[in-house]
Protein backbone atom coordinates (compact mmCIF):
# COMPACT_ATOMS: atom_id res chain seq x y z
CA UNK A 1 0.00 0.00 0.00
CA UNK A 2 1.48 3.36 -0.94
CA UNK A 3 0.99 6.64 0.79
CA UNK A 4 0.29 5.99 4.61
CA UNK A 5 1.96 7.15 8.07
CA UNK A 6 2.63 4.40 10.40
CA UNK A 7 4.65 4.50 13.99
CA UNK A 8 5.48 2.27 16.19
CA UNK A 9 7.24 2.48 20.17
CA UNK A 10 10.38 0.67 21.58
CA UNK A 11 10.51 0.70 25.49
CA UNK A 12 14.19 0.74 26.27
CA UNK A 13 14.45 0.31 29.56
CA UNK A 14 12.11 -3.05 29.46
CA UNK A 15 14.14 -3.90 25.68
CA UNK A 16 11.12 -4.60 24.08
CA UNK A 17 7.74 -3.32 22.75
CA UNK A 18 5.83 -0.21 24.31
CA UNK A 19 2.78 -2.07 25.02
CA UNK A 20 -0.46 -0.10 25.25
CA UNK A 21 1.15 3.82 24.37
CA UNK A 22 -1.94 5.69 23.46
CA UNK A 23 -0.48 8.01 19.40
CA UNK A 24 -2.27 10.69 18.42
CA UNK A 25 -1.65 12.57 14.92
CA UNK A 26 -2.50 16.04 14.59
CA UNK A 27 -2.50 18.39 11.14
CA UNK A 28 -0.87 21.17 12.50
CA UNK A 29 -2.04 23.69 14.65
CA UNK A 30 -5.04 21.36 14.60
CA UNK A 31 -6.77 20.96 18.00
CA UNK A 32 -8.80 17.97 16.61
CA UNK A 33 -7.10 14.52 16.56
CA UNK A 34 -6.83 12.77 12.75
CA UNK A 35 -6.31 9.71 14.05
CA UNK A 36 -5.38 7.62 17.01
CA UNK A 37 -4.85 4.35 18.55
CA UNK A 38 -2.69 2.43 21.12
CA UNK A 39 0.19 -0.11 20.68
CA UNK A 40 0.00 -3.40 20.62
CA UNK A 41 1.90 -6.50 21.87
CA UNK A 42 4.44 -5.64 19.25
CA UNK A 43 4.49 -2.04 19.74
CA UNK A 44 2.83 -0.90 16.77
CA UNK A 45 -0.60 0.41 15.58
CA UNK A 46 -3.13 -2.30 14.03
CA UNK A 47 -3.89 0.28 11.42
CA UNK A 48 -2.10 3.49 9.55
CA UNK A 49 -2.79 6.64 10.86
CA UNK A 50 -3.41 7.94 7.62
CA UNK A 51 -3.70 6.40 4.37
CA UNK A 52 -3.49 6.85 1.06
CA UNK A 53 -6.85 8.40 1.07
CA UNK A 54 -6.31 10.76 3.96
CA UNK A 55 -2.50 11.83 2.52
CA UNK A 56 -2.11 15.56 1.77
CA UNK A 57 0.99 17.08 1.97
CA UNK A 58 1.86 19.97 5.30
CA UNK A 59 3.24 19.81 8.79
CA UNK A 60 2.09 17.31 10.74
CA UNK A 61 2.79 16.29 14.92
CA UNK A 62 2.47 13.12 16.36
CA UNK A 63 1.97 12.93 20.06
CA UNK A 64 3.01 10.10 22.23
CA UNK A 65 1.47 9.85 25.51
CA UNK A 66 4.49 8.41 27.20
CA UNK A 67 3.58 9.72 30.72
CA UNK A 68 0.25 7.72 31.04
CA UNK A 69 2.55 4.74 29.32
CA UNK A 70 5.22 4.77 31.92
CA UNK A 71 3.13 5.73 34.77
CA UNK A 72 0.73 2.30 34.07
CA UNK A 73 4.33 0.24 33.95
CA UNK A 74 5.30 2.08 37.53
CA UNK A 75 2.25 0.78 39.02
CA UNK A 76 1.72 -2.42 37.85
CA UNK A 77 5.56 -3.38 38.85
CA UNK A 78 6.45 -4.23 35.65
CA UNK A 79 9.93 -1.57 35.77
CA UNK A 80 11.67 -0.67 38.51
CA UNK A 81 13.25 2.66 37.39
CA UNK A 82 12.24 5.90 38.49
CA UNK A 83 9.40 7.45 36.72
CA UNK A 84 10.56 9.87 33.59
CA UNK A 85 9.56 13.20 32.90
CA UNK A 86 8.69 13.29 29.62
CA UNK A 87 4.52 13.36 29.41
CA UNK A 88 3.71 13.86 26.02
CA UNK A 89 6.22 13.81 23.48
CA UNK A 90 5.22 15.67 20.30
CA UNK A 91 7.29 14.95 16.94
CA UNK A 92 6.83 17.47 14.13
CA UNK A 93 7.04 16.23 10.39
CA UNK A 94 6.53 16.95 6.75
CA UNK A 95 4.72 15.33 4.62
CA UNK A 96 5.81 16.25 0.87
CA UNK A 97 4.97 13.49 -1.56
CA UNK A 98 1.44 12.19 -0.39
CA UNK A 99 2.17 8.86 -2.30
CA UNK A 100 4.98 8.46 -0.37
CA UNK A 101 5.43 5.98 3.23
CA UNK A 102 6.00 7.85 6.41
CA UNK A 103 7.23 5.45 9.31
CA UNK A 104 7.83 7.23 12.63
CA UNK A 105 8.84 5.31 15.06
CA UNK A 106 9.94 6.60 18.84
CA UNK A 107 12.68 4.88 21.06
CA UNK A 108 11.70 5.52 24.77
CA UNK A 109 13.73 5.85 27.95
CA UNK A 110 13.07 7.44 30.75
CA UNK A 111 16.03 9.62 30.23
CA UNK A 112 15.52 10.36 26.78
CA UNK A 113 13.81 9.50 23.58
CA UNK A 114 14.91 9.58 19.84
CA UNK A 115 13.01 8.87 16.52
CA UNK A 116 13.70 8.75 12.91
CA UNK A 117 12.51 7.92 9.64
CA UNK A 118 12.04 4.76 9.24
CA UNK A 119 11.31 2.62 6.43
Amino acid sequence: MKGKVTTHVLDLGKGGPAVGMKVALYAEDSLVALASGVTNEDGRLDEPLLSVEAMQPGIYQLIFYAGDYLRYQAEHNQVTQTLSLWDQIPIRFTITDEQGNYHIPLLLSPGGYSTYRGS
